[in-house]
């Protein structure tokens, strides 16, 4: 993978770069919309190619490891085959998911036994099988293993977790070195930051993963419920430790001002599960602010979701007919509004680029935040 920094904001650190991969660029600052098993619920392949104008998804090595199974993914050639996605794929090594199964998992030097959510079975992640694992899903870029920590976490255990989390990194990075790519195409691994929201403890997390020296970097255990004050100092420390001239992944964020805020940091690649799952709940992100379609008052309106959008969904479908598709639990309004949301985010990623490269980013930056988050 290579990657070339082509403009930063005079006023702010955000960046507009050039990520190059086997299966095509991509330019960034991007959100990457997740594809948790294999596919970004409710949207097609094409959809996400051609309307939303996504670079690049996410697969979740935890639940593809799970289903369909290793043994599916490499007799399909990857996940890039299996899935009809011809664009990169980034996959998450499981760790966040591991996490999450507080109540049938334990974490030891080795690595973590787990009880999948599907069927009870014992399971182990260590970070050589992890780094096994992503080979024959095949993403182009792979994630370490790592613990992400709770919040609120106490010191001590954010210092022990993050000890490990170095000590495991060494391991993922001597086997992703000593292992070959399965599909003919090369992969890129990515170390995680770590520390929870202790200054010291991201500062020495920085300084180890920078030193391992790989083509891109990542910072994690930042969208775990602190608030986003913590989430920006954090970002901010980090982002000063890491090389500027490598890529830099700030992991499951966020909300539209949350991105835009980090773009300012000097982030340049996100993703979330946010526009795909609040719109099937009925939230709408536009660019004049939050819509909850549910809401009455859009019972008569028949005016586009967004008349500002050049989504042909936006247009031909009004807010009160996808106030009531949402009401009656029809598929097409879980189908029209995670187009609508993922169409929103990737524009909003590629307005920031545009304005990064003109070098008016902070002014227009100030002026969206303030939209973005109104209540309409």
């Amino acid at each position: 993978m290579k990657f070339t920094l082509q403009a930063t904001d005079k006023h702010t650190q955000a960046r507009a770069g050039i990520m190059e991969t086997a299966h095509g660029t991509i330019e960034t600052p991007i959100f990457m919309p997740v594809g948790t098993a294999g596919t970004v619920k409710a949207v097609h392949q094409h959809e996400l190619a051609d309307d939303i104008k996504a670079q690049i998804i996410l697969g979740n090595t935890y639940h593809l490891y799970l289903r369909p199974g290793l043994d599916v993914l490499q007799r399909a050639g990857g996940l890039h085959r299996f899935n009809g996605w011809q664009k990169p794929i980034l996959t998450d090594s499981g760790g966040y998911q591991v996490y999450s199964l507080t109540e049938v998992r334990k974490i030891r030097e080795e690595g973590v036994t787990f009880r999948s959510h599907i069927d009870g079975s014992k399971h182990l992640f260590t970070p050589e099988n992890v780094m096994d694992t992503q080979r024959v899903i095949g993403a182009d870029i792979v994630m370490a293993f790592d613990e992400c920590t709770p919040y609120p976490c106490d010191y001590q255990y954010a210092r022990r977790s993050l000890d490990m989390t170095h000590r495991w990194l060494k391991r993922c990075c001597e086997r992703f070195d000593a292992t070959e790519p399965l599909y003919g195409y090369e992969q890129t691994l990515f170390p995680i930051v770590q520390g929870s929201v202790y200054r010291d403890l991201r500062e020495k997390s920085a300084e180890t993963i920078a030193a391992f020296g790989r083509e891109g970097n990542a910072i994690g255990g930042l969208s775990v419920g602190e608030p986003a004050e913590e989430m920006y100092a954090m970002t901010e420390v980090v982002c000063r430790i890491l090389p500027a001239e490598k890529p830099r992944y700030l992991m499951g964020v966020g909300t539209p001002v949350n991105i835009l805020e980090n773009i300012a940091l000097g982030i340049d690649m996100f993703d979330c599960v946010m526009p795909t799952r609040n719109a099937r709940n009925g939230m709408l992100f536009t660019r004049q602010g939050i819509i909850n379609i549910k809401n009455k008052k859009w019972e008569t309106d028949f005016s586009p979701l967004d008349a500002e959008s050049d989504l042909l969904a936006d247009r031909v479908y009004s807010k009160a007919y996808l106030r009531h598709l949402i009401r009656s639990q029809e598929i097409l309004g879980a189908q029209i509004a995670s187009l609508h949301n993922l169409h929103f985010y990737l524009w909003l990623v590629g307005e920031a680029r545009a304005h990064i490269v003109a070098g008016d980013f902070h002014e227009w930056k100030s002026k969206m935040v303030k939209q973005l988050d109104e209540r309409l």
